[in-house]
Parts: C-alpha cells; structure tokens; sequence
C-alpha cells in the first residue's frame, strides 16, 4: 500500500488584497508556519501564478518551484477551476459566470470559450513544467438548468448534451495526456460531472479517456446524500485528487437537498471547517489509503461559520492525525511456516 501525502492546503478561498494573503510568497510562509507541506494554486490570480507566462517559460516555473521549496512546501496541484466552468457555460448562466472571465472578453461567450480552453491547454503545459501528475478543475454544464425533469427533458437531450461535453474536452483531455498530467473534475453541484452517474456518462462519450479522472471530495455528496464511501469503493481506480472538506446535512419540516434559496448559514446542506461537520475522514482516510491513493489531502475551507485563519490551523493538524502509515506486514506474519505440500494435503484431506 502507499501512503497519502499531506496535509495541504488549497489557497483560492484565502486569497485577499491584505498581506499575507496577496501574494504567493506570503502565504508560503503563512502556511508554512501552520505546518503544511503543500499548496494547491489557483491560476486566475496573477498575484500568486501567471499561468500564461508559465505555459511560455519552464525557467518561471522553476523559479516558482524554488521558492514553495524554500518554504519546506510542495505543489501538489494548479487548479482551473473557473476556467474549466467557463469552457461550456449553457446560455441561461452566461451574465452570471461573466464575472470570471477578463472583462475584455464579457458579453462574448464564444471568445470567452476559445480563451478559457486556451486556459486549460496552458495549465497542462505548465504543470508538466512544474513536474506535477494531477490537475484540478471544473467540468461546466450544459444541463444543469434541466438537473429537476419538470418540464420533462425533450427525448436525447441527455445525450446530446454530454457528447457535446465531450467534444469540448476531448482535445483538452489529449493535450494533458501529452503532458501526462491527469485531469481532476471536482463533482460538484452546478457542473455537468456531479456524481458518480454523470462522471460514467462522460467517460463513454470520451471513450474511457486516461486522463478523465475525479477530484474526490465528499463534502459535495453529503450535499447530495450520497454514500460518500461507497463511491471510493467504485471509483477508487479515477481518483487523482482529494479535497478535504467537511459538511453537515440536517433536513427540517421546512428546507432539504434544494435548500430553499437560503443563505448558507441557514440550508440544510452547509460546508464546515474540519471536525465540525458529519463527514467520517477516518473511514475515508482509511479506504483511500487500502486502495493505494498516494496523491495530497488538501484542506479546501468553506465554512459558514467558523473564521477562515482559524479554519486553515485546525485543518493542518486534523489532516496530519489522520494520515496513515500503510502497514508492511499482516498482523499474523509471527504464526507463518514455510509450504509443506504434506502437510497441506493433511490439511485438506488428500493423500
């Protein structure tokens, strides 16, 4: 068995016009401080990566290695995930997700597609500079505003709508196979890929692409009430990548799964700092590690309640007191004896 690395910790929720939260030096050494051993970058803030510039230079990308480095840090992974949602965005959500893109290309959803897949082709060229095996992104959706059949769906919508999914992807898909990096689909409500159903309608029509994989993080499937441990049981082989993020989920006469359009705060379904929450991490700790899942555990704080700073010191510890050294021996290795054929046909019965 392998052993999980960690803990790490995913910066794009703590990103801040204040120091140290403004540039990538000074959360470096903010992390650093709290006792992680690796960050997770985001790449739409040039303040901490220039992914353009990275896709252009493998000296930058060197020079962004050595100073996580110098912190006692690793990358684990550079993140897309707004890119990856503005690759396809169905028309009914186009003035809303403008907002992520460059204001030169707002109000212009085809550019806007074309630059975000020139987004996605760079964050695999610069995680092959940067010497990393995993990406972590967003699917976007063309049939999120359908997720509830009423009115029911036209017949074929389904899957016409994740072959066109596909024919988007493809070509990403191929381009970090090139740079033989896996490609992380955070399931995750609001995408296309949000369970373990939609992630299987996406691999038939990418043909069980290589580099199709799943960002693991169960907070999102308690949202859901989905049986967040049997999921690893069944796609143990795709998971790359591990977020780790807690949840609750305590239904009322009033609100459940839709949440009512209610503040956070006040939903069923909420997002907590680690511990706080229902998710059982010593169970998953446990199933990613007996499947040989050797990539990071990386915090991803979106608590409700509790202070951000607070959140990202509790979750280094909390993800360190769960790693597990895989055992090297069974437990019973002291009663062993060598074959004995005799032996074992008395045993059996044989002659």
């Amino acid at each position: 068995m392998k052993q999980i690395k960690g803990p790490a910790i995913f910066l794009a929720q703590f990103l801040s016009d204040e120091s140290p939260f403004n540039t990538l030096e000074g959360m470096c050494k903010w992390v650093s401080d709290m006792g992680y051993k690796g960050i997770q970058i985001p790449t739409w803030d040039s303040r901490v990566f220039d992914l353009d510039t990275a896709a252009k230079s493998q000296r930058y990308c060197e020079d962004i290695n050595g100073l996580v480095r110098s912190y006692g840090l690793e990358i684990t992974e550079l993140s897309t995930h707004l890119q990856g949602q503005l690759l396809v965005v169905n028309p009914a959500y186009d003035r809303m997700f403008d907002g992520f893109a460059p204001a030169n290309l707002r109000g212009n959803p085809a550019q806007r597609a074309q630059w975000a897949a020139e987004q996605l082709r760079n964050a695999a060229t610069a995680s092959r500079y940067l010497g990393l095996t995993s990406h972590a992104t967003f699917s976007g959706a063309l049939l999120w505003h359908t997720m509830y059949p009423w009115p029911q769906r036209p017949q074929g919508l389904v899957e016409q709508g994740f072959a066109a999914l596909a024919e988007r992807w493809l070509p990403i898909l191929n381009a970090f196979d090139d740079a033989g990096v896996d490609v992380c689909f955070e399931l995750h409500p609001g995408e296309d890929l949000h369970d373990g159903v939609t992630f299987e309608r996406f691999l038939e029509h990418c043909d069980h692409h290589p580099r199709a994989n799943i960002l693991y993080d169960p907070s999102h499937f308690v949202l859901q009430q989905l049986d967040y441990l049997s999921f690893i049981d069944i796609y143990h082989s795709r998971i790359k990548a591990f977020h780790v993020k807690d949840a609750e989920f305590t239904p009322s006469g009033r609100s459940g799964v839709y949440g009512g359009y209610q503040n956070w705060i006040d939903r069923p379904g909420r997002f907590r700092s680690l511990g706080d929450g229902q998710v059982d991490f010593s169970k998953i700790f446990s199933k990613l590690t007996q499947y040989g899942f050797d990539g990071w555990a990386v915090l991803e704080w979106e608590c409700c309640i509790k202070h951000p700073e607070d959140g990202a010191r509790e979750g280094a510890t909390f993800i360190r007191n769960h790693l597990i050294r895989p055992t090297d021996k069974a437990f019973d290795d002291f009663a062993r004896v060598e074959p004995d054929i005799a032996l074992n046909n008395h045993v059996l019965g044989l002659k």
